[in-house]
């Protein structure tokens, strides 16, 4: 039975939320309440429009448990943020970054992209050692200013031990940076317990969110350690006094929100973020894991699908890789698209990503596809 947020057609089998996810009919709803309010009253309701946005960052520190809304900027997607970070750190030459070699571009152009300032960026196999925590940790050394990984690997779902990582940061004064796109709305996440510095994420995955707004958060003390890239009226400390002069920089996380707010965005956004928060992200976690398990298990017993994600792992999430035993992957990537089952072709394979309201019904059906796809 499908779930009334989400009217589907029929014809489809959403499974590619670690892509770009569907939109809840709430958040539709959303949309087409703040356009006909726009087209007919103009920026009249503009007070109610900042008391959106205001509850938006308190939805999002719910969501990541930070310790406070005032921790949390709105920012355009994730790679935006990561360039605050990578272009506001002050380096040395000398300098290096710890990251892994699964990383999605976003999470790897901004730093290689400091190698004219000598800064190095080391990619670790997260396979090479003993856990992939232990391949990061071997290539630390005295000039680590930075560790940065996604929470979970967009290819593999391969999903990371923050906690471990967050204390070994700690531990060596070396600043902790997450990628937490494919973890926020599908899987508990606790800044806090990780000590992360600096996270980030965009909107438009597991959120249920638009494309163009996401999250970046940063602590007081790092947040200081910025220096400022853009600027524009929104980010100084008296917002709304347009002949401020001299101004001061905010003293939130909003310092790195430079102009005009994406007041659309922010109506969609928070509508998504309300299912998730009135479900509970307990109960969404285990309804993903739930399915992604199933699919582990299903793909391990059929003789015409191998999978490519780990069976067993400590640490699961709800991306699971995947490919034919003869078929070639774009050939059944365009059988599985033509079929209406909406995958990406990502990790070597043929990758499902299911949220908590998608059916073992649909799973199966997705597998019975794929499985009969022939050469």
């Amino acid at each position: 039975m499908k779930h009334p947020e989400f009217p589907l057609t029929d014809e489809l089998i959403y499974l590619n939320h670690a892509a770009v996810a569907p939109w809840p009919k709430r958040t539709s709803a959303a949309v087409i309440r703040f356009a006909e309010q726009n087209t007919r009253y103009g920026s009249h309701f503009y007070p109610d429009w900042l008391n959106k946005e205001a509850e938006l960052r308190t939805q999002l520190q719910t969501l990541l448990n930070a310790p406070s809304a005032d921790d949390i900027a709105l920012v355009k997607n994730t790679s935006e943020a990561l360039s605050f970070v990578a272009y506001g750190l002050a380096w040395r030459p000398g300098d290096n970054i710890v990251s892994s070699n699964e990383e999605f571009p976003s999470n790897r152009l901004p730093w290689e992209s400091l190698s004219d300032q000598g800064v190095e960026f080391r990619q670790a196999d997260l396979y090479s050692a003993g856990t992939p925590e232990e391949a990061l940790f071997a290539l630390v050394d005295g000039n680590t200013r930075l560790l940065t990984i996604s929470s979970i690997q967009f290819a593999s779902g391969l999903r990371m031990d923050l906690e471990k990582i967050g204390k070994f940061c700690k531990q060596r004064n070396i600043l902790f940076c997450i990628d937490a796109i494919q973890s926020l709305g599908a899987v508990e996440f606790d800044i806090q317990a990780y000590y992360a510095d600096f996270v980030m994420a965009d909107g438009h995955k597991w959120m249920f969110g638009p494309e163009g707004l996401g999250v970046f958060y940063t602590t007081p003390e790092a947040r200081d350690k910025l220096k400022l890239t853009q600027y524009g009226w929104h980010m100084m400390k008296d917002t709304h006094n347009y002949e401020n002069e001299p101004w001061q920089t905010h003293p939130t996380a909003r310092r790195f929100e430079c102009g005009s707010p994406n007041m659309l965005g922010i109506h969609a956004f928070s509508a998504s973020l309300s299912l998730l928060l009135e479900t509970g992200m307990a109960a969404v976690e285990a309804q993903v894991l739930e399915k992604s398990d199933y699919l582990k298990e299903a793909i391990d017993k059929n003789r015409q699908l191998v999978l490519l994600s780990a069976k067993q792992s400590q640490l699961k999430s709800g991306i699971v890789t995947f490919k034919h035993l003869t078929v070639c992957n774009e050939k059944l990537y365009g059988y599985l698209q033509a079929n209406g089952v909406v995958c990406a072709l990502r990790g070597g394979g043929i990758r499902f990503s299911p949220h908590f309201y998608n059916t073992l019904e649909e799973v199966d059906r997705a597998l019975e596809l794929a499985a009969c796809c022939s050469q």
